[in-house]
């Protein structure tokens, strides 16, 4: 137990003012003097021990009646390791503009409202703590330590399996390990937001897998850089969260992830960019099963890799020109609606002229042949009382589809095609009996034929023997009463009755087809 005898000029002015909660300011008022960043040359006058702080924490000194005992300090050098870890805390420590010579340690340690704002920490151990009230580090610079209890890599901050009753504050503040763990909070629970908004920079991958974020997460603006060796920047698999914003400038030198998220409210990333790794193996987004009710994909760019969204739900996509890269994972991915930006103004990608070209050319960005997502698509159409365009992109399913298929299935497809649209423009087959019916009409016109039977059967009529000729089922009384001396002529018969028949069954197929897709 230290003794009042043992404690230097500053460390007794801050015992002094504990139990009244009234700050101690060991600043010269001279900037340069006073720089976070030199913090490590600051003479012994502005040096506090950790022990002397760890003391009064644990109740050294006498709360005074009428007053809320709080530890706070201003511009000292602590040194030596400040090691609260598993401890009752029953008071609130606010530290700002101070030099940590070395880590904090709060593993599993009990708190009030924690504030070190605007100083230097070589490293911070918070897993299992219990936080009543704030986390906040604005401005702070946190720096990699020793690889933590949880986990074997490289981190700065570790809130792995905390509870936080506040918030998380991190505006401002920049998270160094390169390569290793910037942020470790998994299993994090918060009953208030997490910010990491106005410069929030984090060098190495910060990692919220499986937190519950009732409040949010806020990143607008953040910047993450130099992931670990997966080339993660942000994790967010399995988290549950109110809204994840990763907006107003957001960017992520690495993979975002948001495998099985669940986000209540909104997902954006409005004017975000996704660069993905830096060495460009890996997505730019993978959010795989993740479920969203709004979700607005208006970046500022296109990403630089892959967006993985199979299996996917949101209520309301919104997407631009700069949304969607050269490779899109689109199966399975479920979605209300879709609202596209153009020129700063949200308008609902139906109804426009070029909306199923442009959708399916979306679609085709996905590697291989799924049905799913043309389905969806067409599904979306018919929601939205756009019957053709949902015929459109049907047909676009099918002739994808067409090309994964063997050479004879690929020929029956293409007839289908041409003849009915694969069901969906039956209206073909009526220009091709119109136009074999004018062929036959006119041929058979020129000439007479030769009855087979003389005196028998009712007179030739061109038109009448040229639709008996392509009407595959009952008769018309015409094509079995007359054939043909000139082997052109009847050799043109034939090619109608197999006409008949080809375009018959094309259109039964087709019309099939259509009937049980829909």
């Amino acid at each position: 137990m230290l003794s009042y005898d043992e404690l230097t000029s500053s460390e007794r002015e801050l015992w002094d003012a504990f139990p009244e909660g009234r700050r101690v300011d060991l600043r010269t008022g001279a900037p340069e003097d006073d720089r976070v960043a030199a913090g490590g040359q600051w003479g012994p006058g502005r040096a506090v021990r950790a022990a002397v702080i760890v003391a009064l924490l644990l109740g050294a000194n006498t709360t005074q009646p009428g007053a809320v005992a709080c530890l706070r300090l201003t511009g000292a050098r602590i040194s030596g390791h400040l090691n609260l870890a598993g401890a009752q805390l029953g008071h609130s420590l606010w530290i700002e503009d101070c030099w940590f010579d070395e880590p904090v340690n709060l593993l599993g340690a009990s708190t009030q409202t924690l504030v070190i704002t605007g100083s230097r920490v070589p490293g911070i151990e918070a897993g299992s703590a219990r936080i009543e009230g704030n986390l906040d580090l604005r401005r702070s610079l946190v720096e990699s330590g020793a690889p933590g209890h949880f986990h074997h890599d490289i981190t700065a901050l570790s809130l792995t399996n905390a509870r936080v009753t506040g918030g998380v504050v991190l505006n401002k503040a920049e998270i160094n390990a390169p390569g290793g763990w910037a942020v470790a909070a998994g299993g994090l629970v918060m009953e208030g937001g997490v910010f990491c908004k106005g410069g929030f920079v984090a060098r190495g991958e910060v990692r919220l897998l499986g937190a519950q974020l009732p409040g949010g997460l806020f990143m607008q603006g953040a910047r993450l850089e130099q992931p670990g060796p997966r080339g993660v920047a942000l994790a967010l698999d399995n988290a549950v969260a109110s809204t994840i914003n990763l907006s107003g400038g957001f960017t992520a030198n690495g993979t975002v992830r948001l495998r099985g998220a669940r986000i209540s409210d909104s997902l954006t990333f409005e004017g975000a960019t996704l660069n993905g790794p830096p060495d460009g193996n890996g997505p730019s987004l993978a959010a795989l099963l993740m479920q969203a009710v709004d979700f607005d994909f208006t970046l500022a760019r296109p990403p630089s890799g892959i967006v993985d969204l199979r299996g996917a739900q949101v209520s309301y996509l919104h997407d631009s020109e700069h949304s969607w890269p050269d490779v899109v994972e689109l199966d399975g991915f479920v979605y209300g609606s879709i609202k596209v930006d153009e020129a700063g103004e949200r308008r609902e990608a139906v109804g426009r002229r070029d909306s199923v070209a442009h959708r399916v050319a979306w679609i085709r960005r996905s590697p291989g042949y799924n049905p799913q997502p043309y389905e969806q698509l067409a599904s979306w159409y018919r929601k939205a009382g756009h019957d053709d365009d949902a015929r459109r992109v049907l047909l676009a399913k099918q002739r994808h589809r067409r090309q994964t298929l063997h050479p004879a299935a690929r020929v029956w497809g293409h007839l289908l095609d041409a003849t009915v649209g694969y069901g969906y423009r039956p209206w073909l087959a009526g220009v091709w009996l119109l136009a074999l019916t004018l062929l036959g009409t006119l041929s058979f016109g020129t000439h007479s034929p030769d009855p087979v039977q003389r005196g028998q059967g009712a007179p030739f009529q061109p038109l009448v023997y040229t639709l008996d000729l392509l009407i595959p089922i009952g008769g018309l009384g015409q094509r079995t009463a007359w054939f043909w001396p000139d082997d052109s002529l009847q050799w043109l018969a034939y090619l109608l009755i197999a006409f008949g028949w080809v375009l018959t069954t094309a259109v039964i197929a087709g019309v099939t087809r259509a009937l049980q897709k829909n």
